[in-house]
């Protein structure tokens, strides 16, 4: 059956998964065809989310601004906000200006995007689970935002050209009551291994704290035989001057491998893959969030621009695949540094904050000096007297 005329016919749209992509795809297409028929369907119940906050850079709020300012405008006044990023090792700092963040709980972006939805009249249907693409029959569009999980994936993983790889470390998500005033790595060495923690505010008392190492350290703390809670205790332990008395806050704060999702085809007949179901980037770039709802804005547009579904998935693809290849090849390279930041940890404070903030391949000295001017400055007259 020939995929439906969108400029003629009622279309009746499935949308599954309620986390961010899913929530903008569903908000922006219905506010601009309030006649589509859209049901969104949520495993999980309302309140429940994985992790604690999520972080857009200043240039990923600008890029989202220009294709979606309600949203931005919604959220900015729940975000907690920084200009550098802060490097700990042994007992020293080093600040890299000019670096601007913002964030937000993860789960205060869920209620806000909720609230969208509501108010164009879709009903978001919580703790409903679907276990097969075929109760979704007799939808014309199927939006597959449901997660590095994905069911649509799984089920034609040879026709979307499915692609999913691991990297060797680990990585545990955590949250404290530490309050931390900007994105902040903290690296620590054991006489078992090295950790890393990622660290950073995302509302006024609380902060997420992602604790890093690789299979070897995690291989000798015996972290497979540990509970969650002896896990969380030994953490609190390694970072016990970082979180300066505070506790680690656990939500399924598991030990995961970071998963490498890629899809070589974004859609099959009428089917659809969006965010972490289609492409995932490593948390070291905090690109997730803000490309799981540019993909939403991305689809929407394409649909728009066609007159049927089949070219409207096709366009979708061949505009946003380049621009999405970018970002998950920088994220990679940032994640090959990470599989070996105990080897770096051994280089002088400034030549680690440089190796480190060039990570990706995207910012040489050039682009270093006029972003981050005061570091530039300091890396360089410590080169100089070296």
């Amino acid at each position: 059956m020939p995929l439906a005329r969108l400029r003629e016919e009622v279309v009746r749209i499935a949308v599954l998964g309620g986390g961010p992509g899913g929530l903008t795809f569903a908000h922006l297409w219905k506010k601009r065809h309030r006649d589509a028929r859209i049901d969104l369907f949520e495993q999980n119940a309302a309140g429940a989310t994985f992790g604690f906050g999520v972080v857009f850079s200043e240039q990923a709020l600008e890029f989202l601004r220009a294709d979606d300012p309600d949203t931005v405008d919604a959220i900015t006044p729940k975000m907690e906000s920084w200009q550098n990023i802060t490097l700990n090792l042994r007992g020293q700092s080093v600040a890299i200006d000019g670096v601007g963040f913002s964030s937000i709980g993860r789960l205060e972006l869920l209620m806000i995007l909720r609230e969208r939805v509501r108010a164009v009249d879709v009903a978001p249907r919580y703790d409903t689970v679907i276990s097969s693409v075929d109760q979704l029959k007799g939808y014309d569009l199927i939006v597959a935002a449901d997660g590095l999980n994905s069911l649509v994936r799984r089920s034609f993983e040879t026709q979307f050209g499915a692609q999913v790889s691991y990297s060797t470390n680990k990585f545990a998500w955590y949250g404290t009551t530490k309050r931390f005033e900007t994105l902040s790595q903290t690296f620590v060495s054991t006489d078992l291994g090295a950790f890393n923690a990622h660290h950073y505010r995302y509302s006024p008392r609380m902060s997420t704290f992602l604790v890093e190492c690789d299979a070897a350290t995690w291989a000798a703390y015996g972290f497979e035989h540990k509970s969650i809670e002896q896990s969380q205790a030994i953490c609190e332990q390694i970072f016990a001057k970082t979180l300066d008395g505070h506790p680690l806050v656990s939500n399924k704060s598991v030990w995961r491998n970071f998963p490498w999702i890629w899809n070589e085809n974004w859609s099959s007949g009428n089917m659809v893959l969006i965010g972490d179901a289609l492409h995932s980037a490593h948390f070291s770039i905090g690109s997730g969030t803000r490309l799981a709802i540019e993909d939403a804005i991305a689809l929407t547009k394409a649909l728009e621009a066609e007159k049927d579904i089949a070219n409207g998935l096709a366009r979708y693809q061949a505009e946003r695949q380049p621009i999405v290849k970018k970002l998950v090849t920088a994220a990679r390279t940032s994640a090959d540094w990470y599989e070996h930041f105990a080897e770096h940890m051994r280089l002088d404070p400034m030549d680690f904050a440089y190796s480190y903030i060039t990570r990706s391949g995207r910012i040489d000295d050039a682009r270093l000096r006029a972003m981050s001017p005061a570091f530039m400055a300091r890396y360089e007259a410590a080169r100089s007297r070296s």
